[in-house]
């Protein structure tokens, strides 16, 4: 196709009209020029049109506009075909839709097939591959398959047929798994042989002895990657792992795990390396993955990727604690810091005293013991000793101290001794003063009272001031430091406030001046209106005001809860608190629950503020538990269906909360790294009560 043909209607065509990623596409005409004439830039244009209509995977109107030229220019088959092809194929991959109908951007891809397919028989290896991804993303059934066959029957090159077989997985699965039957031997080239698995697994076919061999004859596979192009690649060891654990069946979980142990027990480095990768997923998905593989994974402590794994699993993991203990004692610092970090979190009180005894020496253990998302490090006399002696070191790094502290504050008043060293600290870490509270609280009179008078003495900030209202009672302190704080307007200064209740009366004309007044305001703005809102009420008990404000609210964010759902949702518990006062928000709320993000706190307010017999109780079990099972907010569900209890829910509904606690599959699939196996047990043990 001559190039003058692919940008016909070029600027006839109202780019106006239809969005990009950063809005009206008018820069999209001089964009697909710039790549049609090529040259040195086109690189970079090529980078701006990624980041304009597929940005991090997500289509749009425009990108629909921009198919026919994209597609006429690849047909033009000039040097960066592939990269406009690559393009193209990652559009019609795409299920990331903004604002635009389902689909819309994969079938203005097909509706370009006829000028795709002759790159088909191009005599470049990576166009061929490349037109083949991109047709079968297509998922069209009608001339995708044709052409992919025809060239199907005439390609030699193993990788080109590879794609090719990928392809038509895509679109003539039953056709496409007949034939890769017949490819799983050891005389088959390997990357056409890791097509035929993942088209043997995308068709459901039961897992052989023939399919294991396969795969692990193919071990390392990252060499004989197919579907390299996929914006959402994975590894192959991975992608087999995945869509067996994914069938949910006994036998293909131990098919998986079966297929992962070899692996792991493999002599090559590069196969482990792999399969330790693999092993992560399969943690993270499957609840039985741990005990099956922590054997294999045991013996591997020594290697970074099985280390860190073992200290995601934590007590799961107990098997491997005589390795990492005796790890954690070699002459190497570094790698003995690293076998303690993870028997930290394997075996904390075998961990103590090794940590105890080097503690200056171990700062990545140390890092795992006052973790601020994990539970609380145990308590051991000689790990104090070493804490207080390192508190008074001198040099330390903020991140030290913070850690340092927070053992100390989980500890309480087991930690008594240690309040000198937190008073020393105080000065230059106001996040002591809550160590010097949560110790001294418990402890003896005089105690409390030269803890009380050290942190009156230090409260120059707001959290001091709080610890020392938290410890003693007394308003004074921190009545005069939410003053101000409220002069900058913090959120937290707000929340200070409300906790002073009645007390902080004076504060009211303040509080109120803080308020947005914005249309369209921001989020930490949206923040501290719920927080102001909270505080009137917990201060004047102005229910009317309150309200208003946590409309107010509700209404700035309508529209756009993708931006401000955790406001939303704060907003939703600080009208729980209001109780029946808060009923003019009803309607809003229930509205709601229809949100899974929001449905959780939703129903937490419903039941505060309604009466449990006009509220409809299995409605609010059903809004939490899709919220759970659609993965949305999990925790938060747990928490709504504790509220709600076992008597609210029909026999359906706790059939359903019986397979979340009890199935496979992990409930919790995001949130902090070392935290997420942990959460999705913490959260199954509340489902087994419910």
């Amino acid at each position: 196709m001559d190039l003058a043909d692919a940008l016909a209607g070029l600027d006839a065509r109202p780019w106006a009209s239809v969005s990009h990623a950063y809005g009206p596409a008018e820069d999209l005409p001089d964009l697909l020029r710039a790549l049609a004439e090529g040259g040195g830039d086109a690189e970079e244009v090529i980078s701006e049109l990624y980041s304009c209509i597929l940005h991090q995977g997500t289509v749009y109107s425009a990108s629909v506009d921009a198919v026919p030229y994209l597609a006429r220019i690849a047909a033009a088959a000039r040097p960066g075909t592939t990269e406009v092809l690559c393009l193209l194929g990652g559009l019609a991959e795409s299920d990331d839709e903004w604002e635009i109908a389902p689909g819309a951007v994969r079938a203005a891809v097909a509706t370009q097939i006829p000028l795709l397919i002759p790159l088909l028989a191009h005599k470049d290896v990576n166009v061929r591959l490349l037109t083949a991804w991109t047709l079968g993303h297509t998922r069209n059934t009608e001339a995708a398959p044709v052409a992919l066959w025809n060239r199907w029957t005439t390609e030699t090159d193993p990788g080109v047929r590879a794609e090719l077989l990928v392809a038509l997985g895509r679109v003539d699965l039953a056709g496409a798994a007949v034939e890769a039957r017949a490819l799983l031997g050891a005389d088959t080239p390997a990357p056409l042989r890791l097509a035929a698995l993942l088209v043997a697994l995308g068709a459901g076919e039961p897992w052989t002895d023939v399919h294991h061999d396969a795969a692990l004859g193919l071990l390392p596979a990252r060499e004989f990657t197919v579907d390299q192009y996929s914006m959402h690649h994975r590894e192959p060891l991975h992608a087999i792992v995945d869509s067996l654990l994914r069938r949910d069946t006994e036998a293909d979980r131990e098919t998986a795990f079966a297929l992962l142990d070899a692996a792991l027990r493999d002599g090559r480095p590069e196969v482990r390396t792999e399969a330790l990768s693999a092993a992560h997923h399969a943690c993270y998905l499957s609840r039985s993955a741990p005990q099956r593989l922590v054997p294999a994974l045991a013996p591997l402590a020594a290697e970074h990727l099985a280390s860190t794994l073992l200290g995601k699993l934590g007590p799961a993991a107990a098997e491997a604690a005589p390795v990492l203990a005796e790890l954690a004692a070699q002459p190497d610092d570094e790698a003995a810091d690293q076998a303690l970090a993870v028997l930290v979190r394997v075996a904390p009180r075998q961990a103590a005293p090794l940590l105890a005894r080097d503690l200056d020496r171990r700062p990545r253990a140390l890092h795992a013991a006052g973790d601020f998302q994990a539970p609380a490090f145990p308590f051991d006399p000689a790990l104090l000793a070493a804490v207080r002696a390192r508190m008074a070191a001198d040099g330390l790094s903020n991140n030290e101290t913070a850690t340092l502290v927070h053992l100390v504050r989980q500890w309480g008043p087991q930690a008594a001794a240690a309040l000198p060293e937190l008073y020393a600290v105080l000065p230059r870490f106001p996040y002591a003063a809550t160590a010097i509270t949560a110790v001294a609280a418990a402890g003896r009179q005089v105690e409390r009272e030269q803890a009380g008078a050290v942190l009156r003495a230090a409260a120059g900030s707001l959290m001091v001031a709080r610890a020392h209202h938290d410890l003693t009672g007394e308003t004074d302190v921190l009545l005069d430091a939410v003053a101000k704080a409220l002069a900058a307007g913090p959120r937290e200064a707000a929340q200070a406030a409300a906790g002073l209740g009645a007390a902080a009366a004076g504060l009211l004309p303040a509080l109120r001046a803080a308020l947005s007044e914005d249309a369209e305001p921001t989020t930490p703005e949206l923040d501290r209106d719920v927080a102001i809102a909270t505080a009137l009420w917990q201060i004047a008990r102005d229910a009317e005001e309150a309200v208003a404000i946590l409309a107010s609210v509700f209404g700035r964010t309508t529209g756009n809860q993708l931006w401000h759902r955790w406001t939303v949702v704060r907003a939703i518990r600080a009208a729980a608190l209001l109780g029946a006062a808060a009923r003019p928000l009803i309607p809003r709320l229930e509205q709601l629950l229809a949100d899974p993000e929001a449905a959780p706190a939703a129903t937490l307010a419903l039941l505060a503020i309604t009466d449990p017999d006009v509220v409809g109780l299995g409605r609010l079990a059903e809004a939490a538990l899709h919220s759970a099972e659609s993965r949305a907010d999990v925790s938060g569900a747990c928490e709504a269906l504790q509220a709600l209890g076992a008597t609210a829910l029909s026999t359906q509904q706790r059939l359903r909360v019986a397979e979340l606690a009890e199935g496979d599959r992990r409930i919790v699939g995001s949130g902090v790294a070392n935290s997420i196996i942990r959460e999705d047990e913490r959260l199954r043990a509340v489902l087994t009560a419910i």
